[in-house]
C-alpha cells in the first residue's frame, strides 16, 4: 500500500525500568483522516535509558510510515525532550542520543512534511502499552497487558545479497571549469568546461565504458558543464546511448555568493555563512537552501528510477545535488554535506532496489583521472 499523498499520524513512546534498565519501545501508525491503525511496532532493547527508548520508538514509527509511502507525518509523543530536539528548538547535548537523532533526521527527509506534537501520556496510551509490553520482554517478565492482534517489528538489517536486479546509478560530478580551479562558488552560472575539465570528462567516459555494463541513458543537469561532460561519456560508450536533461539536477542557487571565492564570502558574510553551515534550511542571501535542493533532487532520482528499472544510468550533476543523493543513500546526517569532498569528474556508484534497498558501492572514485 503506497497511496499518493497519504497523511499519517505516528504515535511513539519508549521507556526503561530503572533508567537505565530493561527498556523497550512502541509505535503506532494511523491514517490521519480515519484514525485507522495501519501498523504497530514494538521491540525490546535490553538495558538502556528512557531517552534512547523514546528515540527508538520514533525511529520505528518513521520507518513504518515510510514503508506505507506516507507523504506527510505528524509525530505525537509524550516525550518533551524528543519533540523539542527533533523540532530544532533544543540542542542535543547527550552524545549518546546524537546518532539516534541523526537516524531519525535521515528518515524525515523521505517525507514531504513532518511535524511534531507533544501530547500528555494519557493521549499516548496505545504506544505506551506497546512500549510496556516490550519492557516486560526486556525484563523477561511477560504480561497480560495490551496484546495487539498483530505487532509488526522493525525490519532487521541484513548482509544477505538481494536476489533481484537493482537500478544502478553512476553518479558523476562534471569536469573542472575555470571557477573550479579558482575555488569560487559556481551555482547557476552557465560556465563551460576548461580544457582540463574536458579531458577529465573523456577519462570518466573511458572508466564508465570499462565497467562493461550496458548503459541505458546518460542523464544530466541542464547546465553546459554537465551536458558537455555527459556528451563526452556518451561518446566513449558503444552503441547509441541517449542523453537526457533533467532540470532538477541543476546546482544549488548560491545567490549573492555566485562567482565569489570562499574566502570572500567568509569575509563579507560571516554570520550568514555560519548560519548556512549550521542548517540545511538556511539559504545564501538571494539563493536556495540545501533543503530545497534536496526536495527536487529526490524528485529527480525517483523519476530516473521509475524510467529505468533494473538498468544502469549515468547521472551527471554538481557537488551539492550529488552530496545530497549520497547523504540519503548512506542514511547520514547533514554534517556529511560539509565533510564529503567530490572531485571534478569523480565517480560514485549506488544500487537501488525496487523494495527500497540501497547499497553504496563507491564514493568519489578518481583513479581514472
Amino acid at each position: 500500500m503506497s497511496p499518493s499523498g497519504l497523511r499519517v499520524v505516528v504515535e511513539a513512546d519508549g521507556g526503561a525500568r530503572g533508567n537505565p534498565g530493561p527498556a523497550g519501545f512502541g509505535a503506532v501508525v494511523r491514517d490521519a483522516d480515519s484514525s485507522d491503525v495501519l501498523a504497530e511496532r514494538s521491540g525490546a532493547l535490553g538495558v538502556t535509558t528512557n531517552n534512547v527508548a523514546e528515540y527508538s520508538g520514533l525511529i520505528a514509527g518513521l520507518e513504518a510510515a515510510a514503508e506505507f509511502g506516507a507523504a506527510e507525518v505528524e509525530v505525537r509523543m509524550d516525550s518533551k525532550l524528543v519533540v523539542e530536539q527533533m523540532s530544532g528548538r533544543w540542542q542535543i547535548k547527550n552524545a549518546g542520543l546524537r546518532p539516534l537523532a541523526a537516524k531519525a533526521a535521515a528518515l524525515v527527509r523521505r517525507f514531504e512534511k513532518v511535524s511534531y506534537t507533544w501530547v500528555p501520556r494519557e493521549r499516548n496510551k496505545h504506544a505506551d502499552a506497546l512500549a510496556n509490553q516490550a519492557m516486560d520482554a526486556a525484563a523477561d517478565k511477560p504480561t497480560a497487558a495490551h496484546k495487539p492482534e498483530k505487532v509488526e517489528r522493525a525490519p532487521r538489517a541484513s548482509w544477505e545479497p538481494p536476489a533481484t536486479v537493482p537500478t544502478r546509478l553512476l553518479l558523476v560530478r562534471h569536469g573542472a571549469t575555470e571557477l573550479t580551479a579558482q575555488g569560487r562558488y559556481s551555482g547557476r552560472g552557465d560556465v563551460s568546461l576548461s580544457e582540463a575539465g574536458l579531458a577529465q570528462a573523456r577519462a570518466t567516459g573511458a572508466r564508465v565504458a570499462a565497467l562493461g555494463a550496458p548503459i541505458a541513458a546518460v542523464v544530466t543537469s541542464p547546465l553546459t558543464r554537465c551536458v558537455r561532460t555527459g556528451e563526452a561519456i556518451s561518446a566513449a560508450l558503444a552503441g547509441n546511448v541517449p542523453l537526457a536533461v533533467e532540470p532538477d539536477l541543476v546546482e544549488c542557487d548560491f545567490g549573492e555568493w555566485e562567482g565569489r571565492t570562499f574566502a570572500e564570502v567568509r569575509t563579507q558574510w560571516p554570520d550568514e555563512m555560519d548560519a548556512w553551515l549550521a542548517s540545511t534550511s538556511v539559504a545564501p542571501p538571494g539563493g536556495e537552501s540545501f533543503r530545497a535542493v534536496a526536495t527536487r533532487v529526490r524528485r529527480a532520482v525517483a523519476t530516473i528510477l521509475k524510467a529505468y528499472p533494473e538498468k544502469t544510468v549515468v547521472v551527471v550533476s554538481h557537488v551539492s545535488p550529488l552530496k545530497l543523493i549520497l547523504r540519503d543513500a548512506l542514511a547520514a546526517g547533514d554534517a556529511l554535506l560539509h565533510r564529503l569532498y567530490l572531485d571534478p569528474a569523480g565517480l560514485s556508484i549506488i544500487d537501488n532496489w525496487a523494495d527500497g534497498g540501497v547499497a553504496v558501492r563507491s564514493v568519489n572514485e578518481t583513479g581514472h583521472l
